[in-house]
């Protein structure tokens, strides 16, 4: 966690042992704009790079980070409390992977676009998209991902020529200027990308700033508040706010598969996951040995230092989010649900607020707990009577991000994906996608807005304009001046190209052919008159 110890400066300490791992400055938020305008300076010779020169240093961040690997892999550790192994397989490698992504895709997905214009009026002309950057992109990151989150949103602006001004979360800015750093290494201009650090007063000069879009990731009240900024400046935003991702497990579900699947999406990262599993509905023939398995399998998961190897669960990221956890789960059992194991537990020699992985059982969907975001290892499940059931619960929610269905029938599994109301579904898996920076990430409803990663993600960092080529050869016939021949033509060409009926192309090309002749004899002349 972070706390601004003067003005001037925010120190970052470990929430794990409570000492101070460093500081940055803080940016003023009347500075914010200064900082903006001096990477503005630096991104139109940025963007006159091609896009494979561009690509070029993306791979060289790949490396960069790769040669500082295990350094930053403790940074995150310590700052922001992930487990090492976690910090590796949720934080380093998918950013790795997802810049070689972006250098080898981003070439095909960001060159310009022939489009065929197959209609007979527009033969002659050629059109064309281009994917033109925006010029400089906020990034404003958040705590639980404070490396692959911003990252992947900076590297893919990147790949679209834009420059960056990230605004880390107050609670990891270490992480968040280690991001610049990496850029800055791997020999990208001195200034196209710049971190600007503080607490949401330099969050909101960012977005009330010249940037020309906003990817915001965080709560739905801030979210809400940026896109509602940013719409009134007429610019975009993409919007990452959290979810409440529903777990659906089917009687012919590899029950030792899901229930791994429930462990790692429900404690991974201490639970503090906007896509994490936070509700399980399962059927009722395989719930008691699904809760037993979930509740044996979390009782094993080793709650501690997250320095340690052996560490599965490490520390809740501040004491605020402890207690938001602890509140709702003492809620919900006071209202009548069973803690099955897990809660609030001290580690030896560590000041950290930390929670063992929890599993309620008896949840009704009126309990705060189902309602609101966790975002903390507690896993409710809930028993159904089948599908339908499942399905109906999974959509009483305000939140879309994501789900998992788990089923032996991959047909029963896509019609089910199908009906659940989320950005993302995975069907015998959970969340492993943003990964996969090919595929998108994002949510509906209360979710977000917009798309990160995969070719919507790129979309979402350029403005795509229109070229179109006119060889000049020959007036549009459907130029002024307007009578009664001109809309006796264009009358006659729709039914002849496009009706289904071969009586009315007969009787448009019996009533239409004079006019038709003579817009083109019009067309000929000015031909001719060239």
């Amino acid at each position: 966690m972070a706390v601004a110890a003067a003005p001037d400066v925010l120190e970052s300490f470990s929430p794990t042992t409570g000492e101070l791992l460093g500081s940055v400055p803080v940016t003023p938020p009347e500075a914010v704009q200064a900082v903006v305008d001096e990477v503005a300076q630096v991104q139109p010779f940025w963007a006159q790079l091609p896009l494979a020169d561009r690509g070029r240093y993306l791979r060289r961040a790949a490396q960069a980070i790769l040669d500082e690997l295990d350094d930053i892999r403790d940074l995150i550790v310590r700052e922001q409390g992930k487990t090492r192994v976690e910090a590796y397989l949720m934080e380093l490698l998918p950013t790795v992977d997802a810049l070689h992504w972006i250098a080898d895709a981003g070439p095909r997905i960001l060159a310009d676009e022939d489009i065929p214009t197959p209609q007979i009026f527009f033969r002659g002309k050629r059109s064309a998209f281009a994917y033109e950057p925006l010029g400089v992109v906020g990034v404003i990151g958040p705590w639980n991902y404070p490396w692959t989150i911003p990252l992947g949103e900076v590297a893919m602006a990147l790949m679209a020529g834009n420059g960056v001004v990230l605004k880390p979360a107050e609670q990891t800015p270490l992480i968040g200027q280690r991001i610049q750093e990496v850029f800055e290494h791997a020999g990208l201009p001195q200034g196209i990308v710049r971190a600007v650090h503080g607490a949401g007063e330099a969050g909101a000069a960012l977005v009330e700033s010249s940037v020309a879009k906003v990817f915001f990731t965080g709560s739905v009240e801030v979210g809400r508040s940026v896109g509602e900024a940013c719409a009134r400046r007429m610019k975009g935003s993409v919007l990452e706010l959290g979810g409440k991702d529903p777990m659906l497990v089917l009687a012919d579900a590899h029950l030792r598969n899901a229930v791994g699947g429930a462990l790692w999406g429900g404690f991974a990262n201490a639970g503090q996951t906007c896509s994490g599993i936070e509700r399980a509905y399962v059927v009722r023939e395989v719930a008691d040995r699904f809760v037993a398995g979930v509740v044996e399998g979390a009782r094993r998961l080793t709650v501690g230092d997250p320095l340690r190897w052996e560490t599965q669960v490490g520390p809740m990221i501040s004491r605020e989010q402890f207690e938001t956890v602890r509140d709702l789960v003492d809620d919900a059992v006071a209202a009548g649900a069973r803690l099955e194991c897990g809660g609030p537990v001290e580690v030896d020699g560590l000041p950290g607020r930390f929670y063992a992985p929890a599993v309620l059982t008896g949840v009704t969907h009126d309990m705060r707990i189902m309602r609101e975001e966790i975002f903390g290892p507690v896993l409710p499940i809930v028993t159904v009577d089948g599908e339908d059931e499942a399905i109906a619960l999974a959509n009483d929610s305000d939140f879309g991000l994501g789900a998992s269905v788990w089923t032996r029938d991959r047909g029963r599994g896509e019609r089910i994906a199908r009906e659940v109301q989320a950005g993302m579904v995975w069907i015998n898996d959970h969340m492993y996608s943003h990964g996969a920076c090919q595929c998108s990430w994002g949510g509906v409803k209360e979710s977000g807005l917009g798309r990160a990663h995969s070719k919507f993600g790129f979309y979402e960092c350029v403005n795509v304009k229109l070229v179109v080529w006119e060889p000049s050869r020959v007036r549009d016939f459907w130029w002024h001046p307007y009578d009664e021949t001109l809309g006796r033509a264009a009358r006659a060409a729709a039914q002849l190209v496009y009706s289904r009926r071969e009586a009315d192309r007969q009787a448009a090309l019996r009533e239409g052919a004079v006019p038709l002749l003579k817009v083109g004899r019009r067309l000929l002349r000015s031909l001719a008159r060239r």
